[in-house]
């Protein structure tokens, strides 16, 4: 397939994730009020989406409690700029077995498994314009952990953000994943416009390697909606990539601790030189309000 590439480009930074980032930087945003100010300054640098998960305010460690969903969605609201919220779902799908002999009982020490209703609970509450779904189950990073997401949960999780008017964005990690992305638009449970985040370079799905992404550029819907990120060395790399193939660009602390080799990087920085690689290569960034109007999104 020819590259096409993407001339009006948006950026999402990935604020702050749930992995164990938190000891390796000082600029991991944790609190509430961390989490909102860094999507902020994102949002000032050029982000026009703030994807956002929260953290124990106390520990750092992933959390699911809605209210500091809704302290971080009314911080980031109440701000003096505009930007697009989009919300994880992702948590709530965490299953760590006991040793390679004994698999079960289950580690209770970081499994973590919800219903749809449940892992869906803060979309309803907080109400953002954008919210992820994870689009498949997968061996994760090293050890025992899969993230794990069936059919029938990623059918029902998809019917509730429908349902409430919150556009999903598909996250795919791996060539199945957008195998199963197009059978949930095929059953009506994702409307267009339809949106989808490439996710490159974690263990274990898609490696980041160029002929694999663009094996996932090419299983994507020419009407879809996509951007693309990778995760660690190559993260910088990947906003050139994206918009090549014709997508859009994901960078944040989430997926990449570093500006510079040996630089650790705040999220408003990793927009700064996403905006610079955008229009060095000739593109324009493109603000909330134009991805509100491209994506159909629900402005709250």
């Amino acid at each position: 397939m020819p590259l096409s590439m993407n001339r009006d480009v948006f950026i999402t930074c990935a604020v702050t994730g749930s992995g164990d980032t938190v000891s390796k930087s000082s600029h991991v945003p944790i609190t509430p009020r961390q989490i909102a100010d860094s999507a902020i300054e994102a949002a000032r640098a050029g982000a026009a989406v703030v994807h956002c998960h929260v953290r124990d305010p106390e520990t750092g460690a992933p959390a699911r409690r809605l209210d500091l969903y809704r302290e971080v969605t009314d911080r980031i609201r109440s701000a003096d700029i505009d930007v697009v919220l989009n919300l994880t779902a992702g948590m709530g799908g965490d299953l760590i077995f006991g040793d390679v002999e004994n698999p079960l009982p289950l580690n209770a020490k970081g499994t973590d498994m919800a219903g749809a209703t449940e892992r869906v609970a803060h979309v309803a509450e907080c109400l953002p314009e954008i919210c992820t779904l994870d689009c498949g189950t997968m061996n994760f990073s090293l050890g025992d952990y899969v993230m794990t997401n069936t059919p029938s949960m990623l059918r029902e999780m998809a019917r509730q953000m429908t349902a409430l008017g919150v556009r999903p964005e598909i996250e795919a990690f791996d060539t199945g994943h957008l195998w199963f992305a197009k059978q949930l638009v095929d059953e009506g449970l994702i409307e267009d416009p339809v949106l989808i985040q490439l996710c490159m370079g974690i263990p274990w799905g898609a490696p980041d390697d160029l002929n694999t992404f663009m094996a996932m550029v090419n299983n994507v819907p020419a009407n879809w909606t996509f951007s693309a990120f990778s995760i660690g060395r190559n993260a910088m790399a990947y906003p050139a990539a994206a918009i090549l193939a014709g997508g859009n660009v994901r960078v944040g602390l989430e997926d990449n601790l570093y500006v510079g080799k040996g630089k650790l990087a705040t999220n408003a920085q990793l927009v700064e030189k996403a905006v610079t690689v955008i229009e060095g290569m000739g593109a324009r960034v493109i603000g909330p309000a134009e991805v509100r109007e491209k994506l159909k999104l629900v402005k709250r």
